[in-house]
C-alpha cells in the first residue's frame, strides 16, 4: 500500500484546496479523498439523528457504521443524498466541533487511508499530511488570509442566490481557524516537510502549475 504515491492538501477552510485537490486530481489521473467531506457527513447524520455534536462517543459510533458513497460528483448516506446538504455554512461548522472529537478521528482514519489506492491519490483535509498520510510524496499546505478566504465564500453564496453577510462569514472563518489550530489532536498546521503556498494574491490556475511543477519534479507526473 505504501507503494502507492500521495499528495496531500491541507489548509484552513476557503483557501482553495479542494478545488485544487480536484484539478490536481484529474490532471494526473488519480483517486481523490475529499477528507473534510467525511467529517461535514458525520456531523450532518449525527444532526439528522439527534446526537449531540458533544457526545462523543455517540458521534465515534455512528461514524464507525456509516456507509458512504462518493460517485458522478454526487455524496450519498444510507440511501440519502447529501451533495448539497454538506456544503452549507452550517454542515462546515458541525463538521469543525465532532472533527476535534479524539473518538471520531479515530474511526475516520481507517476509511480515510482506504481511499489509497493505485495509480495514485490526491487528499484534501486538514491533516492529511501531518496523520493520515505522512509518508506522503508530496505534501502542500495551502492558505490565505481569513479576510480573502471569507470574500471568497461571499461570492460563492452569492452566486447560488443565498443572503449572506460577509462579517458574518469572516468571523465564522476566524472562529473555525481558531478552533481547528488550536485542538489537541491533529492541529491544522504544516507538516514540517511541507510545501507551503499562500494564495491569498494567487489565481487558482497559478496554484496549480506550482503543484504540478512539484509533481513533476519529483517524477510523479510528466505532461503529455
Amino acid at each position: 500500500m505504501t507503494d502507492i504515491p500521495v499528495i496531500t492538501i491541507d489548509g484552513p477552510s476557503g483557501s482553495g484546496k479542494g478545488t485544487l485537490a480536484k484539478v490536481v486530481a484529474d490532471t494526473l489521473g488519480w483517486h481523490l479523498l475529499d477528507s473534510g467531506a467525511l467529517y461535514r457527513i458525520i456531523g450532518a447524520m449525527s444532526v439528522r439523528r439527534g446526537i449531540q455534536l458533544t457526545d462523543e462517543t455517540a458521534v465515534a459510533e455512528l461514524a464507525a457504521t456509516l456507509a458512504i458513497s462518493f460517485a458522478d460528483d454526487r455524496v450519498t448516506v444510507a440511501g440519502l443524498d447529501l451533495t448539497d446538504e454538506i456544503r452549507t455554512e452550517d454542515a462546515g461548522e458541525n463538521a469543525s466541533k465532532v472533527a476535534h472529537l479524539p473518538a471520531v478521528r479515530a474511526a475516520v482514519l481507517d476509511l480515510q487511508r482506504s481511499f489509497r489506492k493505485a495509480p495514485g491519490l490526491v487528499a484534501d483535509g486538514r491533516d492529511m499530511g501531518t496523520v493520515v498520510f505522512t509518508d506522503a510524496a508530496l505534501k502542500i499546505f495551502l492558505d490565505a488570509s481569513a479576510e480573502v478566504r471569507a470574500e471568497r465564500r461571499y461570492k460563492q453564496l452569492k452566486n447560488k442566490g443565498l443572503s449572506v453577510s460577509l462579517r458574518g462569514l469572516l468571523e465564522q472563518i476566524q472562529e473555525r481557524d481558531a478552533r481547528d489550530r488550536g485542538r489537541a489532536i491533529a492541529p491544522l498546521k504544516p507538516a514540517d516537510d511541507a510545501i507551503v503556498l499562500d494564495s491569498t494574491s494567487l489565481t487558482i490556475e497559478m496554484v496549480v502549475q506550482q503543484v504540478l511543477s512539484q509533481a513533476q519534479n519529483l517524477g510523479l507526473w510528466q505532461p503529455k
